[in-house]
């Protein structure tokens, strides 16, 4: 797949031109690098990038302070996830007062030794400022000092606040954006981490596609790979100027670990979440694993009762879990799907009462932030950050029924169906890989584009 000669288009092709020349060469991949902040047919994104612009890094800090401390005397505060009539919870500033590197990460000492903070935690926290540090200054920004601490600031400040007072995710959790904007903490925190002159975007065609069948009311499912515990926001970033109402509001199937660890929870409060437990987690502890079964019925009661509302779009990783490289050649792919995963979406798609279609997506971002080695048990895992490019590609809606009819078993059909789906999103992938890492067909994929970064 990777091998065939790609159209390209620059980032000023408008919607009808992108679909006319998709039609024309269906067989063919279209892809087109990311090109932020810049002038676009899409009317819908100009107050995406007004928003954007105006959530500059440098008023970020000052913004959290605001919204975060009710009272500066007091210095109490209310996390928005406890249900009413829960009393105030004291909240400590010495993050948000931090005015220089130093105090900063000082101030992480002090909260342990304030008995504020576990040492852990902690721990954490600092080995992420030194590694998120290291990744923005290699992006080459002329403010990326003022940048590292005023994301870090905010992030220190959210992290300790959940530690003070637990936020609890619901089996459906939608984006906090009041009265602090976690989904825009999010976008701005990993915005600097994307090298947006080495991304891409495949088959834009179709994500205006998608967005016109959720107006229609119909259901959307994106089923793909998984990479980094960020990919929701990298995906978003992706989006933000060709697709800002899809890439805001999709619904991600996420597991425990991200909304359980405390350096992860204030990313997450800003998406919206159907929470579950992993498979590959649910035997951790085997005493809790009837617990597990039980909280991921209720998610799925609750996806049901979201997709009958039709105008939803849903993406989950069929593997389980994130991709990890091969333990002998090193290289990465995406992990094989799961056909009870894939085969439970499809089955609350045909339930739901309104039309749905399911979509092979391909991610491509494990420089940005790769996960550990082997799968851990332990929350709290390492987490290696570097600036790198993204890609991100949609395929065509794959049938169904079309697949089975070829099948004389039902089991036969469900594997069949997700093989269909995993080699549409390897194909895809290994695209984004030829493009990001300069292997064959570079020259092709980068010819006569040019981009900008989005924070100039």
């Amino acid at each position: 797949m990777s091998s065939l000669p790609l159209p390209f288009f620059s980032a000023t092709c408008t919607k009808e031109a992108l679909s006319s020349s998709i039609k024309s060469s269906s067989p063919l991949v279209p892809f087109q690098r990311l090109q932020l902040f810049r002038s676009t047919s899409r009317t819908a994104t100009t107050t995406t990038t007004t928003r954007i612009r105006s959530s500059l890094f440098y008023s970020l800090k000052v913004k959290a302070t605001a919204e975060v401390v009710q009272d500066k005397e007091s210095g109490v505060a209310v996390t928005g996830g406890t249900g009413g009539g829960k009393p105030v919870v004291e909240h400590s500033r010495t993050f948000i007062e931090a005015h220089s590197e130093q105090e900063l990460l000082s101030g992480i000492r002090k909260e342990v030794e304030a008995g504020r903070l576990p040492p852990n935690v902690a721990a954490g926290m600092e080995e992420l400022y030194q590694n998120y540090r290291n990744a923005v200054f290699q992006s080459g920004h002329p403010a990326a000092v003022e940048i590292v601490f005023s994301n870090m600031t905010v992030a220190f400040d959210h992290m300790l606040l959940d530690v003070e007072d637990p936020f609890v995710f619901e089996p459906y959790h939608k984006a906090l954006q009041e009265p602090f904007d976690y989904y825009m903490f999010g976008q701005n925190y990993i915005r600097p981490l994307i090298d947006f002159r080495n991304s891409y975007i495949g088959n834009l065609s179709l994500f205006y596609e998608i967005e016109e069948k959720l107006k229609q009311g119909h259901n959307v499912v994106l089923i793909s790979n998984h990479q980094t515990e960020a990919d929701p926001i990298i995906i978003s970033l992706l989006l933000e100027k060709t697709n800002p109402q899809l890439a805001e509001r999709k619904i991600y199937v996420a597991g425990d670990r991200v909304i359980t660890d405390p350096l992860c929870k204030p990313f997450s409060m800003g998406r919206n979440l159907l929470c579950v437990y992993s498979k590959k987690h649910m035997y951790d502890i085997p005493e809790l694993a009837e617990m597990k079964r039980k909280a991921n019925t209720r998610s799925l009661k609750e996806m049901a009762l979201l997709l009958r509302g039709g105008s939803k779009v849903v993406w989950i990783a069929a593997s389980g879990g994130r991709d990890r490289p091969d333990a002998l050649t090193e290289e990465w792919y995406p992990a094989r799907f799961d056909s009870s995963s894939v085969d439970n979406m499809r089955r609350l798609i045909e339930h739901s009462g309104v039309p749905g279609h399911i979509y092979p997506l391909a991610l491509l971002c494990y420089d940005i932030m790769p996960p550990p080695p082997q799968v851990e048990k332990e929350i709290g895992e390492k987490r290696i950050i570097t600036f790198h490019g993204a890609g991100l590609s949609v395929a065509p809606e794959i049938s169904f029924p079309e697949i089975a009819a070829a099948c004389e078993k039902s089991k036969e059909a469900k594997d069949a169906y997700t093989q269909a789906l995993y080699k549409s999103v390897n194909e895809q992938y290994n695209v984004l890989e030829s493009a990001i890492h300069g292997k064959q067909g570079l020259e092709a994929l980068t010819a006569g584009v040019s981009l900008s970064q989005p924070w100039k």
